[in-house]
């Protein structure tokens, strides 16, 4: 496991990736149970499921990144997990604004 010690294996960043793989599985399955048609939304460009994904994707890694550069990571609250608590970092309203964000573009683009 020294080969994986660069990486920074938190909670949440196991979170990140089990969401982002039941998300893949779950837009798989919809895509065999419902198949994808293209509709033009705001954007006046057709996009279908997948599109609307990778552009949802895209934009939470922007969201995050000027999140870390405008705001940074500290902590806005300790819950009372333990002996000493588990932090939640100022990141967590960085994926909220995210998901707002993924909802918006499902519905409107």
């Amino acid at each position: 496991m020294d080969s994986l010690a660069w990486m920074a294996w938190t909670p949440p960043t196991a979170i990140f990736f089990a969401a982002l793989a039941c998300t893949l599985v779950i837009m798989t399955l919809l895509a065999a149970r419902y198949p994808e048609v293209e509709r033009v939304g705001v954007l006046r460009i057709p996009t279908t499921r997948g599109d609307r994904l990778f552009i949802s994707l895209i934009l939470a890694a922007v969201i995050h990144l000027a999140w870390i550069a405008l705001v940074g990571t500290d902590t806005i609250a300790t819950l009372p997990v333990g002996e000493e608590g588990y932090e939640i970092s100022s990141l967590w309203l960085a994926t909220v604004v995210s998901l707002a964000s993924a909802v918006a573009i499902f519905r409107i683009v």
